[in-house]
């Protein structure tokens, strides 16, 4: 882990501040570059420019007034947003972290206990999205969303601030503590802490679906220049995160760790807060979506799905007549799902508007169904990810870690080379790969979002193979040496060889993590973006759960026969890698059902493949 002193070194700012200059400039690049795919479809589109093809269609300002194009959205939008979520991830990852170290110190809980507790946040947070996803398409719209979100996250961090201050959580009487127990903490401030660590999982809920798909929603995909924009903005969203989180956890460990609990919890208060007056500062260049006068997407979807389970009985040729009466023509999408064509009919055979459902609400339920083949195949990538902040930990904590003789790297601190290889990998897919790309394809991404998906989840099943391999190299070395029974020795194997695993997680992230908000939000209803990346986080936040119920049902299993589970507190006598081969399996499998649903997907708009 790089020292608070290192971080603030000369050399070190000078190369942070040069980034981000850069970075700006690269965004900045995405929008007027030109290419011979934006020239060629401008000339076609807009021949002549003038005041009326300068106003976004379909978009207000925050007076409700038309929105000039030149002096809205896009990148310089796009700031403003990207900020306010980096500082959201900053307050994040600066609690969760390291909320184990906190839980089994100042809190006094045993190691199982506060384990569960962190699972058990860290699978709320990655749900409650969904209902903040929905709160927004449904109600308040993203950006009121983001500011009462922001507000929330402010007061769970300031209580929770204020539950690590409190003079009778003293952490130096804690250690002080002898074997006859753990240290005792007042209920109501317990009660005050989860309450506050709860409340951060609420504000993260409505802020984090909310904030990317209105990063997104500045780019008009009617546009040319600004459609390729949009794609990279999903990079470059991604590298602001990793970039700048990198660094700024590593001091708030530090902190947490050596000076104060109640100053680490409470920088994080002020980020947000300080984010917050930022997001709001660039409200006048914001572009507002227009509020449609229609049922909301959900009472349409829903009901397209009622009426065709009423009409059940109802045969294909009485569906293909309705079609015909419509003017509908036979088209790819129409094939599939066919069942939900059901509702174009209504069970008494009148056809009236209230008791039958439009072509287009057909199709908006169709878009939806295609979604869950991709969500639930994605769901293995989400369970091998969830390996790098575990096991691959408590593999590193067993190597020889040593830079030289005095310092050893912390074994969580190997997690940083996913980061890093994230923040090179980005440039070079945005402005080399896919460049090439197009010129090879001639899609103005270069790869669809699926193709580039399926990439990242061929490189994780890759990871794991060489996970597995590294690991039977770590428990044959344990063996030669005779260390079998000697848990709390240093195996003489560098802790370099698990680097390349967690280098191709980066790459890998860069590929399937960009490429699933990416895939989500585009593919949603347009009333429901925010949901699309509700979904996405969703993913995670299952796969994490089903982790733990795989970790959980190995150890019963491999544990029951007397020989030691998988998982022995003694890493020289288990085997993760069995484990990670189980892994290789399972990411295998559901790479294949992947391939599957991906080749027989339809887009919802035939321009973006």
């Amino acid at each position: 882990m790089i020292g608070v002193s290192g971080l603030f070194s000369p050399d070190c700012l000078v190369i942070i501040v040069w980034t981000w200059l850069w970075l700006r400039r690269e965004m900045a690049a995405s929008m007027v570059r030109p290419t011979a795919i934006v020239a060629s479809e401008a000339a076609s589109s807009t021949p002549l420019l003038n005041d009326d093809n300068d106003i976004v269609d379909g978009a207000v300002d925050y007076k409700n007034r038309p929105v000039s194009r030149s002096k809205s959205g896009g990148w310089r939008s796009a700031y403003f947003i990207i900020g306010v979520e980096v500082a959201e991830r900053f307050a994040y990852y600066g609690i969760s972290s390291n909320l184990i170290s906190f839980l089994t110190g100042p809190l006094g809980q045993s190691t199982a206990a506060a384990a569960a507790n962190v699972n058990a946040w860290s699978g709320v947070a990655s749900l409650l999205p969904l209902l903040g996803a929905f709160v927004a398409d449904s109600f308040l719209g993203r950006y009121r969303t983001i500011i009462i979100a922001s507000f929330l996250y402010i007061l769970g961090l300031g209580l929770l601030m204020l539950s690590a201050v409190l003079p009778s959580l003293n952490y130096s009487d804690c250690q002080s503590v002898t074997n006859s127990g753990f240290c005792s903490t007042p209920q109501l401030q317990v009660i005050l802490f989860f309450f506050s660590l709860y409340l951060v999982a609420v504000a993260q809920g409505g802020h984090k679906p909310c904030v990317q798909a209105f990063g997104a929603d500045q780019f008009d995909v009617q546009d040319p220049r600004e459609c390729i924009a949009k794609s990279s903005f999903f990079n470059w969203w991604y590298f602001s995160l990793c970039f700048g989180t990198m660094f700024t956890v590593s001091i708030l460990n530090y902190i947490q760790d050596n000076l104060d609990w109640g100053l680490g919890f409470g920088i994080p208060c002020v980020m947000m807060a300080v984010a917050l007056v930022i997001f709001l500062v660039g409200t006048i260049t914001y572009r507002f979506g227009i509020k449609s006068e229609e049922k909301s997407a959900f009472t349409r979807i829903g009901l397209v799905f009622i009426k065709a389970a009423r009409n059940w009985r109802t045969t294909s040729s009485a569906i293909a007549m309705e079609e015909e009466s419509q003017g509908i023509l036979p088209h790819q999408g129409s094939e599939q799902f066919k069942f939900l064509n059901k509702a174009l009919l209504a069970p008494d055979g009148s056809k009236e508007d209230r008791k039958v459902c439009s072509n287009n609400e057909v199709e908006e339920a169709k878009a939806v169904l295609r979604l869950i083949p991709i969500w639930s195949t994605c769901l293995a990538y989400a369970i091998v990810f969830s390996q790098s902040s575990t096991l691959f930990t408590k593999q590193g904590v067993t190597m020889d870690r040593s830079v030289w003789p005095s310092f050893k790297i912390p074994p969580a601190s190997l997690q940083s080379f996913t980061d890093l290889s994230i923040v090179i990998f980005i440039p070079i897919y945005d402005r080399i790969f896919v460049p090439f790309a197009r010129v090879v394809t001639q899609k103005p991404t270069g790869i669809s979002m699926l193709q580039r998906i399926g990439t990242g989840i061929l490189l994780s099943l890759i990871l794991m193979v060489i996970a597995a391999l590294v690991e039977k190299k770590r428990l044959h070395t344990a063996l030669e040496y005779g260390l079998i029974d000697n848990p709390n020795a240093t195996v003489p194997m560098s802790a370099w060889w698990l680097v390349p695993q967690y280098v191709l997680f980066g790459i890998s992230d860069v590929f399937t993590m960009v490429g699933l908000q990416e895939f989500f939000y585009d593919q949603m209803p347009s009333d429901l973006k925010s949901i699309g990346l509700g979904l996405y986080l969703s993913i995670f936040g299952v796969g994490s759960l089903l982790s733990s119920f795989l970790i959980s049902a190995v150890e019963d299993v491999t544990g029951s026969n007397g020989q030691g589970s998988w998982f022995s507190d003694n890493l020289n006598k288990g085997h993760l890698d069995y484990f990670y081969w189980l892994l290789v399996g399972l990411s295998a499998a559901s790479f294949m059902a992947y391939l599957f649903f991906a080749k027989s997907y339809i887009y919802n708009r035939r321009s973006i493949i």
